[in-house]
Protein backbone atom coordinates (compact mmCIF):
# COMPACT_ATOMS: atom_id res chain seq x y z
CA UNK A 1 0.00 0.00 0.00
CA UNK A 2 1.52 3.30 -0.65
CA UNK A 3 1.86 5.62 1.93
CA UNK A 4 2.17 9.69 0.68
CA UNK A 5 4.57 11.65 1.69
CA UNK A 6 2.78 13.96 4.08
CA UNK A 7 2.05 10.60 5.94
CA UNK A 8 5.45 9.74 5.96
CA UNK A 9 7.05 12.83 7.45
CA UNK A 10 4.09 12.62 10.12
CA UNK A 11 5.56 8.98 11.43
CA UNK A 12 8.81 9.86 12.96
CA UNK A 13 6.79 13.15 15.35
CA UNK A 14 4.17 10.56 15.90
CA UNK A 15 6.07 7.87 17.16
CA UNK A 16 8.40 10.42 19.08
CA UNK A 17 4.90 11.77 20.61
CA UNK A 18 4.02 8.34 21.49
CA UNK A 19 7.50 7.27 23.32
CA UNK A 20 7.61 10.48 25.15
CA UNK A 21 4.28 10.04 26.42
CA UNK A 22 5.17 6.60 27.57
CA UNK A 23 8.36 7.65 29.42
CA UNK A 24 6.96 10.81 31.15
CA UNK A 25 7.91 10.25 34.46
CA UNK A 26 5.45 10.74 37.75
CA UNK A 27 6.48 11.78 41.51
CA UNK A 28 5.04 8.40 42.17
CA UNK A 29 7.05 6.12 40.43
CA UNK A 30 9.53 6.00 43.35
CA UNK A 31 7.15 4.54 45.79
CA UNK A 32 4.13 2.46 43.85
CA UNK A 33 3.13 0.81 40.95
CA UNK A 34 -0.04 -0.13 39.37
CA UNK A 35 -1.20 -3.55 40.93
CA UNK A 36 -3.94 -4.68 39.07
CA UNK A 37 -6.02 -3.10 36.27
CA UNK A 38 -3.08 -0.84 35.08
CA UNK A 39 -5.75 1.10 32.75
CA UNK A 40 -7.38 1.96 35.29
CA UNK A 41 -4.70 3.54 37.10
CA UNK A 42 -4.51 7.09 35.89
CA UNK A 43 -1.49 9.68 35.96
CA UNK A 44 -3.27 13.20 35.66
CA UNK A 45 0.02 15.50 36.37
CA UNK A 46 0.84 15.88 40.20
CA UNK A 47 -2.05 13.48 41.11
CA UNK A 48 -2.74 9.72 40.66
CA UNK A 49 -6.02 8.16 39.97
CA UNK A 50 -7.90 4.73 40.86
CA UNK A 51 -10.83 4.45 38.71
CA UNK A 52 -13.25 1.81 39.23
CA UNK A 53 -16.42 0.76 36.64
CA UNK A 54 -18.89 -1.96 35.76
CA UNK A 55 -15.53 -4.16 34.08
CA UNK A 56 -13.04 -3.18 37.26
CA UNK A 57 -11.50 -1.89 40.03
CA UNK A 58 -8.23 -0.97 40.51
CA UNK A 59 -5.46 -0.54 43.07
CA UNK A 60 -1.09 0.13 43.73
CA UNK A 61 1.30 -1.05 45.69
CA UNK A 62 4.38 -0.14 47.04
CA UNK A 63 7.77 -0.95 45.09
CA UNK A 64 8.81 -2.35 48.49
CA UNK A 65 8.51 -3.44 51.74
CA UNK A 66 8.76 -2.09 55.46
CA UNK A 67 9.30 -3.58 58.94
CA UNK A 68 8.14 -0.58 61.03
CA UNK A 69 7.45 3.26 59.69
CA UNK A 70 5.20 5.59 58.99
CA UNK A 71 2.87 4.97 55.33
CA UNK A 72 0.57 8.05 55.07
CA UNK A 73 -1.52 9.07 51.78
CA UNK A 74 -3.34 12.24 50.70
CA UNK A 75 -6.74 11.02 49.36
CA UNK A 76 -9.64 12.87 47.55
CA UNK A 77 -12.34 9.92 47.95
CA UNK A 78 -15.07 9.38 45.25
CA UNK A 79 -17.56 12.56 45.00
CA UNK A 80 -21.48 12.35 44.94
CA UNK A 81 -23.43 8.83 45.08
CA UNK A 82 -20.29 6.57 46.21
CA UNK A 83 -22.99 4.02 47.62
CA UNK A 84 -21.40 0.64 47.29
CA UNK A 85 -17.74 1.40 46.44
CA UNK A 86 -14.90 1.03 48.98
CA UNK A 87 -11.73 2.66 48.40
CA UNK A 88 -8.78 1.18 50.90
CA UNK A 89 -5.43 2.15 52.08
CA UNK A 90 -3.50 -0.68 54.06
CA UNK A 91 -0.40 -2.32 54.79
CA UNK A 92 0.02 -5.91 54.56
CA UNK A 93 2.36 -8.76 54.24
CA UNK A 94 2.16 -12.03 52.56
CA UNK A 95 0.71 -15.22 53.32
CA UNK A 96 -1.98 -17.03 55.18
CA UNK A 97 -0.80 -16.11 58.36
CA UNK A 98 -0.25 -12.55 57.13
CA UNK A 99 -0.31 -8.84 59.36
CA UNK A 100 -2.52 -6.12 58.10
CA UNK A 101 -3.49 -2.72 58.83
CA UNK A 102 -6.48 -1.68 56.92
CA UNK A 103 -8.61 1.77 56.00
CA UNK A 104 -11.36 1.07 53.67
CA UNK A 105 -14.00 4.12 53.69
CA UNK A 106 -17.07 3.05 52.70
CA UNK A 107 -19.10 4.99 50.05
CA UNK A 108 -22.26 6.01 50.45
CA UNK A 109 -25.61 8.03 48.37
CA UNK A 110 -25.19 11.72 48.13
CA UNK A 111 -25.23 13.70 51.13
CA UNK A 112 -24.84 10.82 53.51
CA UNK A 113 -21.68 10.78 55.13
CA UNK A 114 -18.58 8.35 54.52
CA UNK A 115 -17.34 5.84 57.21
CA UNK A 116 -14.38 4.58 57.46
CA UNK A 117 -13.54 1.18 58.63
CA UNK A 118 -10.33 0.31 60.33
CA UNK A 119 -9.88 -3.24 60.97
CA UNK A 120 -6.27 -5.18 62.09
CA UNK A 121 -5.04 -9.03 60.74
CA UNK A 122 -2.38 -10.50 63.00
CA UNK A 123 -1.15 -13.89 61.87
CA UNK A 124 -4.13 -13.91 59.50
CA UNK A 125 -6.52 -13.10 62.02
CA UNK A 126 -9.04 -10.00 61.37
CA UNK A 127 -12.37 -9.52 62.53
CA UNK A 128 -11.11 -6.05 64.60
CA UNK A 129 -13.40 -3.89 62.97
CA UNK A 130 -13.85 -0.43 64.09
CA UNK A 131 -16.16 1.94 62.33
CA UNK A 132 -16.61 6.33 62.71
CA UNK A 133 -17.79 8.93 60.35
CA UNK A 134 -15.53 11.68 59.58
CA UNK A 135 -15.55 15.39 60.99
CA UNK A 136 -14.99 16.32 57.26
CA UNK A 137 -16.72 15.47 53.96
CA UNK A 138 -14.21 13.60 52.86
CA UNK A 139 -14.88 13.83 48.88
CA UNK A 140 -14.39 17.61 48.54
CA UNK A 141 -10.79 17.96 49.44
CA UNK A 142 -7.20 16.12 50.33
CA UNK A 143 -7.18 14.65 53.62
CA UNK A 144 -3.64 12.48 55.03
CA UNK A 145 -4.54 9.24 56.46
CA UNK A 146 -1.59 7.26 58.17
CA UNK A 147 -0.55 4.23 60.14
CA UNK A 148 2.59 4.36 61.93
CA UNK A 149 3.70 1.24 63.17
CA UNK A 150 6.79 0.83 65.68
CA UNK A 151 7.49 -1.91 68.01
CA UNK A 152 4.93 -0.49 70.58
CA UNK A 153 2.20 0.46 68.97
CA UNK A 154 -0.12 0.79 65.48
CA UNK A 155 -1.48 3.77 65.24
CA UNK A 156 -4.46 4.90 63.03
CA UNK A 157 -4.13 8.85 62.09
CA UNK A 158 -7.04 11.35 60.02
CA UNK A 159 -4.86 14.48 59.46
CA UNK A 160 -2.54 12.99 61.91
CA UNK A 161 -5.19 13.18 64.44
CA UNK A 162 -5.22 9.68 65.98
CA UNK A 163 -8.06 7.66 65.55
CA UNK A 164 -7.37 4.03 66.67
CA UNK A 165 -4.11 2.44 68.99
CA UNK A 166 -2.95 -1.13 69.15
CA UNK A 167 -0.79 -1.40 71.74
CA UNK A 168 2.03 -4.32 72.56
CA UNK A 169 0.77 -6.05 75.02
CA UNK A 170 2.45 -9.51 74.45
CA UNK A 171 5.27 -9.42 77.05
CA UNK A 172 2.19 -8.64 79.66
CA UNK A 173 -0.74 -10.40 78.48
CA UNK A 174 0.51 -12.63 75.18
CA UNK A 175 -1.35 -11.18 72.89
CA UNK A 176 0.07 -11.30 69.64
CA UNK A 177 1.72 -8.31 68.06
CA UNK A 178 3.14 -7.49 64.08
CA UNK A 179 6.78 -7.64 65.07
CA UNK A 180 8.33 -9.84 62.71
CA UNK A 181 6.45 -9.66 59.18
CA UNK A 182 7.66 -6.99 55.99
CA UNK A 183 4.89 -5.31 55.00
CA UNK A 184 4.20 -3.62 51.36
CA UNK A 185 1.59 -0.37 51.19
CA UNK A 186 -1.28 -1.17 49.27
CA UNK A 187 -4.36 0.93 47.78
CA UNK A 188 -7.09 -0.14 45.65
CA UNK A 189 -10.97 0.84 44.90
CA UNK A 190 -13.42 -1.95 44.23
CA UNK A 191 -17.38 -2.73 44.33
CA UNK A 192 -18.42 -4.07 47.29
CA UNK A 193 -22.14 -3.23 47.52
CA UNK A 194 -23.23 -7.05 49.12
CA UNK A 195 -21.93 -5.28 52.34
CA UNK A 196 -20.35 -1.85 51.92
CA UNK A 197 -23.18 0.51 52.32
CA UNK A 198 -26.12 0.34 54.98
CA UNK A 199 -25.03 -3.50 55.50
CA UNK A 200 -25.46 -4.68 51.21
CA UNK A 201 -29.07 -2.89 50.98
CA UNK A 202 -27.72 -0.45 48.87
CA UNK A 203 -26.49 -1.02 45.51
CA UNK A 204 -23.61 0.07 43.45
CA UNK A 205 -25.33 2.58 40.74
CA UNK A 206 -23.53 2.21 37.72
CA UNK A 207 -24.77 5.15 36.03
CA UNK A 208 -22.36 6.78 37.67
CA UNK A 209 -19.76 5.02 36.63
CA UNK A 210 -16.77 5.85 36.57
CA UNK A 211 -16.13 6.52 41.06
CA UNK A 212 -12.62 7.98 40.94
CA UNK A 213 -10.37 8.57 44.24
CA UNK A 214 -7.88 10.91 43.50
CA UNK A 215 -3.96 10.83 45.58
CA UNK A 216 -1.81 14.21 46.01
CA UNK A 217 0.66 12.28 47.97
CA UNK A 218 1.84 8.57 48.79
CA UNK A 219 4.74 9.19 51.36
CA UNK A 220 6.44 5.98 53.12
CA UNK A 221 9.01 6.65 55.66
CA UNK A 222 10.63 2.86 57.46
CA UNK A 223 12.82 0.40 57.53
CA UNK A 224 13.15 -1.19 54.03
CA UNK A 225 13.14 -4.88 53.72
CA UNK A 226 16.07 -6.58 52.12
CA UNK A 227 15.52 -9.67 50.12
CA UNK A 228 17.62 -12.43 49.68
CA UNK A 229 19.22 -11.74 53.49
CA UNK A 230 18.74 -13.77 56.26
CA UNK A 231 15.45 -13.25 57.71
CA UNK A 232 16.08 -13.18 61.41
CA UNK A 233 19.28 -10.57 60.72
CA UNK A 234 16.52 -8.24 58.73
CA UNK A 235 14.05 -8.74 61.59
CA UNK A 236 17.04 -7.19 63.97
CA UNK A 237 18.22 -4.80 61.83
CA UNK A 238 14.90 -3.02 61.83
CA UNK A 239 13.66 -3.75 65.68
CA UNK A 240 17.19 -2.66 66.84
CA UNK A 241 18.87 -0.35 64.57
CA UNK A 242 18.25 3.59 64.97
CA UNK A 243 19.54 4.23 61.47
CA UNK A 244 19.77 3.02 57.86
CA UNK A 245 20.47 3.92 54.68
CA UNK A 246 16.88 5.53 55.33
CA UNK A 247 18.23 7.76 57.64
CA UNK A 248 17.09 7.99 61.04
CA UNK A 249 14.57 5.57 62.49
CA UNK A 250 12.48 8.76 63.98
CA UNK A 251 9.41 6.27 64.12
CA UNK A 252 11.32 4.17 66.84
CA UNK A 253 12.40 7.14 68.89
CA UNK A 254 10.91 7.12 72.68
CA UNK A 255 8.41 9.72 71.89
CA UNK A 256 6.70 7.62 69.24
CA UNK A 257 6.54 4.63 71.48
CA UNK A 258 3.18 5.88 73.04
CA UNK A 259 0.76 8.60 72.68
CA UNK A 260 1.75 11.94 74.50
CA UNK A 261 -1.03 13.73 76.47
CA UNK A 262 -2.46 16.13 73.36
CA UNK A 263 -2.63 12.91 71.23
CA UNK A 264 -4.81 10.79 74.12
CA UNK A 265 -7.34 13.81 74.46
CA UNK A 266 -7.37 13.67 70.40
CA UNK A 267 -8.44 9.80 70.33
CA UNK A 268 -10.57 10.11 73.28
CA UNK A 269 -12.46 13.10 71.53
CA UNK A 270 -13.02 11.11 68.03
CA UNK A 271 -13.51 7.95 69.57
CA UNK A 272 -16.30 9.78 71.90
CA UNK A 273 -17.89 11.66 68.99
CA UNK A 274 -17.43 9.77 65.67
CA UNK A 275 -17.28 5.98 66.67
CA UNK A 276 -20.49 4.12 65.61
CA UNK A 277 -18.97 0.51 65.88
CA UNK A 278 -17.00 -1.17 68.00
CA UNK A 279 -15.32 -4.88 67.73
CA UNK A 280 -15.18 -4.55 71.69
CA UNK A 281 -18.75 -3.81 72.67
CA UNK A 282 -20.13 -6.09 70.40
CA UNK A 283 -21.23 -9.21 73.01
CA UNK A 284 -23.42 -11.10 69.76
CA UNK A 285 -20.37 -11.07 68.04
CA UNK A 286 -17.76 -12.04 71.13
CA UNK A 287 -19.64 -13.26 73.82
CA UNK A 288 -16.22 -13.22 75.77
CA UNK A 289 -14.55 -9.92 74.83
CA UNK A 290 -11.10 -9.98 73.00
CA UNK A 291 -8.66 -10.01 75.16
CA UNK A 292 -6.97 -7.21 73.31
CA UNK A 293 -10.11 -5.08 74.43
CA UNK A 294 -9.77 -5.42 78.01
CA UNK A 295 -8.21 -2.18 80.31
Amino acid sequence: MAVSRTAAMALPLLLTMVISLTMVESKFDDVIQPSWANDHVIYDGDLLMLKLDNSSGSGFVSKSKYLYGKASAEIKLVPGDSAGTVTAFYMSSEGDNHNEFDFEFLGNRTGEPYLVQTNLYINGVGNREQRMDLWFDPSTDFHSYSVLWNPQQVVFLVDDTSIRVYSNQESTKGIAFPRDQPMAVYSSIWNADDWATEGGRVKTDWSHAPFVSTYREVKIDGCEWVDGVDWESEVKRCSESQWGKEGRYWWKEKEMMMLNVHQSHQLLWARSKHMIYDYCNDPARFPVQPAECAH
